[in-house]
């Protein structure tokens, strides 16, 4: 079973870009815990993210290899964003929205960076 973050992600990913669906070839609920320990160690290194910056690139290298192309990691972005908000309902006010901004900013540009050095 997805943990409800990812399940709310992973649904407005599709409705956002249902061609995403087609990058993913193991079961939603393994992808699920993925993302979810992902996001886990994204909010325990919040305030150093850069720490993070090698596992992000290898991570980007990783997804560059299945198929992910650049200008997915916006629409990535705006589904966990909005998955978030749902699951934190009002904990999820503006400074938490925009400490995830820059978070999922940084990750995200760091991953591309991985995925431009393959």
């Amino acid at each position: 079973m997805l943990a409800p973050v990812a399940a709310l992600f992973y649904g407005k990913l599709f409705e956002l870009d249902p061609s995403a669906r087609r990058l993913f070839h193991i079961d939603l609920a393994e992808q699920g815990r993925k993302i979810m320990n992902t996001l886990d160690s994204i909010g325990q290194s919040i305030d150093h993210l850069d720490s993070l910056n090698e596992r992000l690139a290898e991570l980007g290298r990783q997804h560059a290899s299945y198929g992910v192309k650049p200008e997915q990691y916006d629409t990535v972005t705006k589904a966990l964003l909005w998955a978030l908000a749902q699951a934190l309902g009002p904990d999820f006010d503006r400074p938490t929205r925009e400490a995830w901004t820059l978070a999922l900013t940084h990750v995200c540009t760091q991953m591309k960076l991985g995925a431009s050095h393959l």
